[in-house]
């Protein structure tokens, strides 16, 4: 009769005890101390498919193997394969699977076998982590049926095999009852079995009926540990360490992972993957192998901060060498931590009970600590990364409760060597980042904020990508909003549910008021279907449901972090039974937490999008008020302090601002323009006022299109360069569209200057408004005077902002820069340099984006400092000044045949190239053949006095004689003679007798190549 495999519901006889007082099966009782998993009490036994069974090819039992990782691989004995060929696997379904001689491994010397197997359909076993065994440890063991023993000690012991014997060195001795000894000797099937700890369930050792010693011939194991350090034995024992969990003291990184993907869990998982975003990666990636342990990801709600860290999780799972991350919420946090590690110590504690309810585990995972959990994850190579989103959650706490949690965050990751990842607001950041040590931090400075990474909108490639995964055509979504990701994941879901597209672009307002009027439809449907509504009615629902929506975002104005406490939560949406103005029903708060609208936030509940939740709130908000306790420093008083107001975190602006906002919609710009004044006004009596200047920019940034507020940012950004006690306003020339610039009054001036002008008023703040370009251009003549010297590495410069531009967008800020040649205006950080200077400066620096349509501008400007360029980049730029010339000599218009004229000899001495002078010959030819320019239209008459005094015919002459002269091959004084009395010129002018040709700058053509503006190095 065939054996088979013990069942885990197999037990021995009653009758059959153990030695040393230890019963021998399952279900005994035996007294002991410090073992929680005592026999009877629910014993850990490993699944029936985890074992296997050998057989010779006549069907006879060799012994038994178990699984030990994901791949196949079966571990045994090494006397159940031994002279063994070929060998049969029988899996627990009684089913053979031959197994090849070279897919046997032997381990002679650790008397153990590795085999490689195909088609097994089993659960492997955890193998111990632990280098040794305590004599005294309980385990079980399989011998006809799972048995209880106890390691005795650990000896040599004598290996008998057909070919010889050798010595084992640290065989386990057990103590076993008679039955189970029985079972245990030598060719009663029992070989190779697992030896499982009685506390963890992990395998320690391997059943060998084949040891003996002096006194004993049967009772001993294999154990795995200590195991080589390199190897077969070794590769499987880390593989298994990875793979499968164990917990208690065999604790593995297996058990990490399983512990921490469950805190994560699969709520930011999506329909559409969302776009990599490799800047962001990239900077991970460096954080996880640089010195500092906290980096903080800084975005405005909806940039796709949440989603990012769930990016960053997913790639530590997916790679080849995982490594734990451990998710938590700014609402996990309490007000009474000590540290980030109490938030840490919960979310195991849950993610242990998550565990325990999906399988049995051996082993208690709610025993294990962060701080244990950190110091394997180091052990292992592979830091603990905690990962808190939203901390602006986070109950509010006085500035020094902050400070003692960061100290003591600080001193927790380096004991442990675990590193932070927040995702957080700027206007966060701000304060918390500053409580930390600035050897901690990972990143770079930003305008107000400590090292940090920034995360805006998507790329344009990245938003391209994103819209064809959304299935969003490229037109459907406004340019300010198409890069946004929110915007962009709310709007597919729009989309997929409207019949057809709209005919117009829509912008974000557009798309959150249509997804809020979606998800209360979806939510309305669930209500109905569970109430029996049908019909027309559940439209009136939907209404109902968008009614109570605002109803909670009303309430969560109130004090806290802008979410529900459980009980306002329950008052909205009821659980139960809703009241009758509602139309009755049940299903109202699961209905909205299936769709997503609100999620569970410690004790309460949020909204799931913040920047949605910002925006409906904006429409609750008492704007008025507001800015009443905000800005003005009027409003209620607190009930236990009555000489200040309220605290209102600076990390919910967000409601402000979109409050701001909805005023210029619902009522038009002027009466915002009138509201933006006045925070204007705030801001130039007190420098330091943060609310004021954050609304200021937060507001004017999020406009469609500030155009219609150029009357607050034109003082804006003159307050702004007078910050440093500078002088403001153009010294000369036109102002902005043509009227004469006038320098502020003295009333104007702030209280008091300060050395660095508001950050929020940084370049990228101008750089990021919705202007034209001309508009922007403006604005940022007026700044660059409050720049900072160009050494100043961590300064951002406002003509770094306009380099910027330039090189995105040559063709339209070129003819904005050559605007700026009569602002004479001194640049206070750089020595000797104005604001023409700067212009010149940056045209010639990027004159490589588009040097034909320069050279066109600086010729149509007919201005000194053009001039001035134009002679550099003769000299620097031959070629484009050769073909500038060739395209004017064949121009219909005489003012652009004198600029030939004057242009070409300028550029003579420095054409080097055949190509040039070719086009040079044939724009004299040119000149030459046309006849006589009748007198310039009087609009004209300025610029062709400032390209010089020759005329077309004379400077043909002047230049072809100059080529001559250079050694032109095709050219001789005799052709240009016969040319000159072909054509008739008025006079023939030999190049030693020829006229200077004067430009504003005046100085000649001779000496256009040694002379140098004082910007040009």
């Amino acid at each position: 009769m065939n054996e088979r495999c013990p069942r885990p519901d197999e037990t021995a006889r009653p009758d059959d005890t153990g030695e040393s007082g230890v019963a021998s099966c399952s279900g005994g009782v035996s007294p002991r101390s410090g073992v929680s998993a005592r026999p009877g009490d629910h014993p850990f036994l490993p699944p029936d498919r985890s074992l296997v069974r050998f057989r010779d090819p006549l069907g006879r039992p060799r012994g038994v193997g178990f699984l030990a990782d994901h791949h196949g691989t079966v571990l045994t004995g090494l006397e159940v394969v031994d002279g063994m060929t070929p060998l049969v696997v029988e899996d627990a379904d009684e089913r053979g699977h031959a197994v090849h001689p070279d897919a046997v491994t032997a381990l002679p010397e650790l008397g153990l076998a590795l085999v490689h197997t195909e088609g097994l359909d089993g659960e492997p076993l955890p193998l111990t982590v632990r280098d040794h065994v305590e004599a005294g440890a309980y385990v079980r063991l399989t011998a006809g049926c799972w048995r209880e023993a106890r390691v005795l000690a650990v000896a040599p012991a004598t290996y008998t095999a057909p070919h010889g014997s050798h010595l084992l060195h640290g065989a386990l001795e057990l103590a076993i009852g008679t039955a189970g000894r029985d079972a245990l000797r030598r060719g009663g099937g029992a070989a190779g079995g697992p030896v499982l700890d009685a506390a963890t369930g992990a395998v320690v050792a391997v059943l060998g009926t084949s040891l003996s010693t002096g006194h004993r011939e049967a009772g001993f194991a294999v154990p795995l540990r200590p195991a080589p350090s390199d190897g077969p034995l070794a590769d499987l024992l880390a593989r298994n360490a990875a793979t499968v969990p164990a917990y208690g003291a065999d604790l593995n990184p297996a058990a990490l992972m399983e512990l921490t993907a469950t805190s994560v869990g699969s709520d930011f998982l999506t329909a559409v993957p969302p776009v990599e975003r490799p800047v962001i990666a990239r900077e991970f990636a460096d954080f996880a192998e640089g010195p500092a342990a906290v980096l903080a990801l800084v975005g405005a709600p909806g940039s796709g901060r949440t989603t990012e860290l769930a990016a960053l999780a997913a790639r530590r799972a997916r790679d080849p060498r995982p490594a734990p991350t451990l998710w938590l919420r700014g609402a996990d946090l309490r007000e009474e931590d000590a540290s980030i590690a109490d938030a840490a110590r919960r979310a195991l504690t849950r993610a242990a009970r998550i565990v325990t309810a999906s399988r049995p585990v051996q082993g208690d995972p709610g025993e294990l600590t962060p701080e244990r959990l950190a110091q394997l994850a180091r052990s292992a190579g592979r830091p603990l990364l905690l990962l808190l989103d939203g901390p602006e959650e986070m109950p509010p706490a006085p500035a020094d409760r902050l400070r003692e949690w960061t100290d003591g965050t600080a001193g927790w990751l380096r004991e442990t060597g675990a590193r932070l990842v927040v995702a957080c607001r700027a206007e966060y950041w701000e304060e918390a980042g500053a409580r930390y040590p600035a050897e901690l931090l990972h990143g770079r400075t930003a305008p107000a904020l400590p090292p940090c990474v920034l995360l805006g909108d998507l790329t344009p490639s990245e938003a391209r990508e994103a819209r064809a995964r959304y299935g969003v055509p490229d037109a459907e979504l406004t340019d300010a909003d198409a890069r946004h990701p929110l915007t962009l994941r709310l709007y597919a879901e729009v989309r997929a549910a409207l019949p057809e597209a709209p005919g117009v672009p829509v912008d974000r307002d557009a798309v959150l008021a249509a997804h809020l009027d979606l998800v209360c439809l979806r939510v309305a449907v669930r209500v109905a279907a569970e109430n029996g509504v049908r019909g027309t009615a559940v439209r009136l629902l939907a209404a109902k449901v968008a009614g109570q929506v605002h109803e909670a975002a009303r309430r969560s104005l109130g004090p806290g972090q802008g979410a529900l406490d459980r009980a306002a939560f329950e008052a909205v949406f009821p659980w139960g039974p809703a009241p009758a103005r509602l139309g009755g029903g049940t299903g109202w708060a699961s209905a909205v937490l299936a769709e997503g609208l609100f999620v569970p936030a410690g004790t309460g509940y949020r909204f799931a999008h913040e920047e949605l939740a910002d925006w409906i709130q904006g429409a609750h908000l008492d704007l008025d008020e507001a800015l009443n306790v905000l800005v003005r420093g009027r409003g209620r008083r607190g009930a236990l302090d009555d000489t200040r107001p309220l605290p209102v975190p600076h990390h919910r602006i967000g409601p402000v601002v979109q409050a701001l906002l909805l005023l210029a919609r619902q009522h038009g710009p002027r009466r915002l323009s009138d509201t933006l004044r006045e925070l204007t006004a705030a801001l130039r009596a007190d420098p330091d006022a943060w609310w004021a200047a954050r609304l200021l920019a937060e507001t004017l940034r999020g406009v469609q299109d500030a155009t219609p507020y150029l009357g607050v940012l034109r003082p804006l950004a003159d307050l702004v360069a007078r910050w440093r006690g500078l002088s403001g306003g153009p010294t000369g020339g036109a102002g902005p569209w043509g009227r004469a610039a006038e320098p502020p009054s003295a009333s104007s001036e702030p209280p008091g200057a300060s050395s660095e002008p508001p950050s929020e008023f940084a370049p990228d703040f101008w750089a990021a408004l919705a202007l034209p370009v001309d508009a922007r251009l403006d604005l940022l003549r007026r700044l660059v005077v409050a720049d900072a010297a160009p050494h100043a590495a961590d300064a951002p410069r406002y003509l770094d902002a306009v380099a910027r531009l330039l090189t995105a967008d040559p063709l339209a800020v070129q003819p904005q820069l050559a605007l700026w040649f009569d602002d004479e205006r001194p640049l206070p950080a750089t020595p000797h340099a104005t604001v023409a200077t700067a212009a010149q400066a940056l045209l010639h620096t990027h004159r490589h984006t588009a040097p034909d349509d320069l050279v066109e501008l600086l010729a149509d400007r007919a201005h000194a400092r053009a001039d001035e360029l134009l002679a550099v980049l003769a000299e620097e730029e031959p070629s484009a000044l050769c073909r500038a010339v060739h395209r004017w000599a064949h121009d219909e218009r005489p003012v652009r045949r004198v600029a030939a004229t004057a242009y070409a000899l300028r550029v003579a001495p420095h054409a080097r190239t055949a190509a040039d002078r070719e086009l040079l010959r044939d724009a004299a030819r040119a000149l030459l053949t046309r006849p006589a320019d009748p007198a310039p239209a009087p609009h004209e008459e300025a610029v062709v006095r400032h390209h010089g005094a020759l005329t077309p015919h004379e400077g043909a002459l002047a230049l072809l004689h100059a080529l001559a002269d250079a050694g032109a091959p095709a050219l001789s004084r005799r052709v240009t003679a016969r040319a000159a009395l072909e054509n008739g010129p008025p006079s023939v002018v030999s190049p030693c007798d020829a006229p200077s040709v004067r430009g504003p700058s005046h100085s000649t053509h001779a000496d256009a190549g040694r002379g140098r503006p004082a910007w040009h190095s």
